[in-house]
């Protein structure tokens, strides 16, 4: 009890020495301009919909959150402050847990006052159901999230401006990844609903007047009023331009000027970063990540995400039928068609979150959760012969014809068909893989109009509590049906832990519970890399796919 009291206070000490240092930075690097290539043009530079890391990238150059990602003295990522000058804790009666943040004074691109009101509209416009944002959930653990949901009255949601200094959030638990993932994340910056209704009301205009059939809010970029330490002063097909904020409160050791070059493929990106065009590039090509792994030392980067089979829960009642199909899936058959990148799944939880400050949540689970070897995949598939036997299926003909649905890109496509051959040759199972558009997959998904899907789960936030609670019944993202009273509970106790070690283990026992019922099947994880010109240092970059250039300088 009393240590996981004490944790948020080490965290806010050990933010306050960072923003110390901070503010104690090198002389402004003035004049110096970095060009970096991350993604292609925007898909959309509105906060709540930003699902690329390169528009992830622009959106935490132009906007501050309540905290900030920064490298410390190490070159470790860590979470310091940012619109945030301080914030206080306090734990309810009733279980639940204030969060009272201080805002710093500071200023948007166009002089006026940042104000705690700025981030209420934000995160009520984020959790708007009509607004149908993919990191809503991020706010599910906010007081009044649900009813506010379900009755459309977004002031339900317990994010209240005490003052304009002040703003106070409301949690139904203790989330100890609330301060470095919610409040870290582009999808919960600060917006000004002004600044967001005049620009609205532009693009409509420019629509019905046929000047631009395309137009929304964010097309210009240079029209946005921003509190980050860049504001946009140019933007091309290309490439935009993004220069020092006059108005920011803070000093920075980087560069006054960023250009992000835009490109389609790693391909093309890689020739601009040949050329010399830009001095940073995300993400290597295949051939260039393939002689990254010949060296044995090479860990790359693990992507905040693991490919899986969803199993229809509602359709696939009987778990010894979904766990038949778990059990004859050889990971590393398939991970070895998905490339150099891929290695074969242990766990739900990808590589690269933490179980605690030293250790990772995936190699804690000695041994694994999932074993790979070829001599437990050979029992694996004896195992599930019985099971499907047990069910009442000597041969899985009788099932039926089943379909099994994936994105149709990059090698999904035979993953596909491996994956339903061995289904096919080892349970008789007649599977037909078939491939559709992300949106028409989602949109299944969504319905519950499919049997068998394989999607990239992801997290909004570093933390295995974030992979884990999507699966709880009462979750709108629980699109396998999943439901089990055990899980449940287990979930509920791991938000209300009041000690770490104990928060981990119920964690762990979730993962498994949750993959033994067999709703879903991991299959792989992938690595990822980036090049940063060695006479350059201090960027960092997001384990949830983003980077920070802001405090790049020259080495010394």
């Amino acid at each position: 009890m009393k240590w996981k009291k004490q944790l948020p206070a080490l965290f806010l000490a050990a933010v306050w020495m960072v923003s110390l240092l901070a503010g104690c930075s090198q002389e402004q690097a003035a004049g110096i301009s970095l060009s970096v290539c991350v993604g292609s043009e925007p898909v959309t530079l509105d906060p709540i919909y930003a699902e690329e890391s390169g528009d992830q990238t622009i959106l935490v150059h132009l906007y501050e959150n309540l905290m900030r990602v920064a490298l410390d003295a190490t070159g470790q990522n860590t979470v310091t402050y940012g619109i945030a000058k301080s914030v206080s804790q306090e734990a309810n009666y009733d279980g639940t847990v204030t969060y009272t943040f201080k805002l710093r004074s500071a200023h948007w691109s166009d002089g006026k006052a940042v104000k705690a009101d700025d981030f209420v509209y934000a995160w009520q416009r984020l959790a708007d159901p009509a607004s149908q944002s993919p990191y809503a959930e991020l706010l599910s653990v906010v007081v009044g999230y649900d009813e506010a949901r379900a009755s459309g009255d977004m002031s339900l949601l317990q994010v209240t401006a005490k003052n304009d200094t002040t703003l106070e959030v409301v949690l139904s638990g203790n989330y100890d990844w609330f301060l470095s993932q919610v409040c870290t994340s582009p999808a919960t910056v600060p917006l000004r609903q002004d600044v967001i209704q005049s620009l609205k009301e532009d693009a409509m205009a420019a629509r019905d007047s046929g000047e631009d059939e395309d137009a929304s809010w964010w097309s210009d970029p240079t029209k946005l009023v921003t509190n980050g330490a860049f504001t946009a002063t140019a933007a091309t097909a290309d490439q935009m331009v993004l220069s020092s904020n006059a108005d920011y409160y803070g000093t920075r050791s980087g560069p006054d000027e960023l250009v992000f070059r835009y490109a389609d493929t790693p391909e093309e990106a890689s020739s601009l970063y040949e050329a010399g065009e830009v001095s940073a590039v995300w993400t290597l090509t295949e051939e260039q990540l393939a002689l990254e792994a010949q060296d044995a030392e090479w860990t790359g980067i693990p992507e905040l995400s693991t490919y899986t089979v969803l199993f229809n829960c509602n359709r696939l009642q009987d778990v010894q039928i979904r766990t038949a199909l778990a059990q004859t899936i050889d990971r590393t058959a398939l991970a070895e068609i998905a490339g150099v990148t891929a290695s074969a799944a242990e766990g739900l939880v990808p590589p690269g979150v933490p179980e605690d400050d030293e250790s990772d949540f995936r190699s804690a689970t000695e041994p694994p959760l999932l074993d790979n070897s070829s001599e437990a995949y050979q029992e694996r598939c004896q195992e599930a012969k019985t099971l499907l036997t047990q069910a009442g299926y000597d041969s899985g003909a009788n099932l039926g014809q089943l379909e099994y649905l994936y994105v149709d890109e990059g090698v999904h496509a035979a993953v596909a068909e491996a994956l339903c051959q061995m289904w096919h040759e080892t349970l008789g199972l007649e599977i037909s893989p078939r491939g559709v558009t992300e949106q028409e997959l989602w949109t299944a998904l969504r319905s519950g109009d499919y049997t068998i899907a394989a999607t990239r789960v992801g997290a909004a936030g570093n933390d295995a509590e974030c992979f884990l609670m999507q699966w709880t019944s009462s979750s709108p993202d629980n699109v396998v049906g999943y439901s089990n009273s055990a899980y449940d509970t287990l979930m509920s106790i791991i938000a209300s832990a009041s000690d770490g070690t104990a928060r981990m283990g119920c964690l762990h026992d979730a993962e498994e519970l949750l993959l033994t019922d067999s709703a879903l099947s991991p299959l792989y994880y992938r690595r990822t890399d980036w090049q940063l010109r060695e006479n350059l240092t201090g960027a960092c970059r997001d384990a949830r796919g983003w980077f920070v250039f802001a405090n790049v300088v020259p080495r010394t």
